[in-house]
């Protein structure tokens, strides 16, 4: 019953991703885009890691999937009712069609090395998914942590000046 429910979760994902590129509709895009989030907080959820799942629905598909349709209708995006042209469409589909190469080529090739890590599931069901992570992020992370916490207040600050008329 897992396997199935794990099948049907992974192709309702894969329809979303797809509908995420090929929407003419930047609403409709974004809306995909949160049925994707939503499949992969799923599978946080089969992964055992609630934390990870509740993080995914709460910041992916909510706070920055606001701001992507609020920025979506602030900048007033039109769609394109023209046609593509064909070279787009073909360099396009050899671009993807190298990729999907190089994919199977990486997967053939490679093997797992089987290394485990040093935080066992005993560990996890004891201490618990949030202590840990807390504990990693801001202790052996918090650099990177404060980095990008300084990035997006530099993306915001950027934004609002963009749309900003008058300064």
């Amino acid at each position: 019953m897992e396997t199935f429910f794990f099948t049907i979760v992974a192709a309702v994902a894969v329809l979303a991703s797809i509908l995420v590129i090929t929407c003419k509709n930047p609403i409709n895009s974004a809306l995909s885009l949160i049925l994707t989030f939503f499949c992969l907080a799923t599978f946080y959820v089969m992964l055992d890691a609630p934390f990870m799942a509740a993080i995914q629905v709460i910041v992916y598909a909510g706070a920055i999937m606001v701001l992507i349709v609020f920025v979506i209708m602030l900048l007033n995006v039109r769609t394109e009712a023209g046609r593509r042209s064909s070279h787009t469409v073909l360099l396009g589909s050899l671009v993807g069609i190298f990729t999907l190469v190089q994919l199977f080529y990486v997967l053939n090739r490679s093997s797992l090395t089987g290394s485990k890590g040093e935080i066992s599931p005993e560990l996890i069901h004891r201490i618990g998914h949030t202590e840990i992570i807390g504990k990693a992020l801001y202790t052996d992370f918090l650099l990177p942590f404060e980095v990008t916490s300084i990035l997006l207040l530099v993306a915001i600050i950027g934004a609002v000046i963009l749309t900003k008329k008058k300064i």
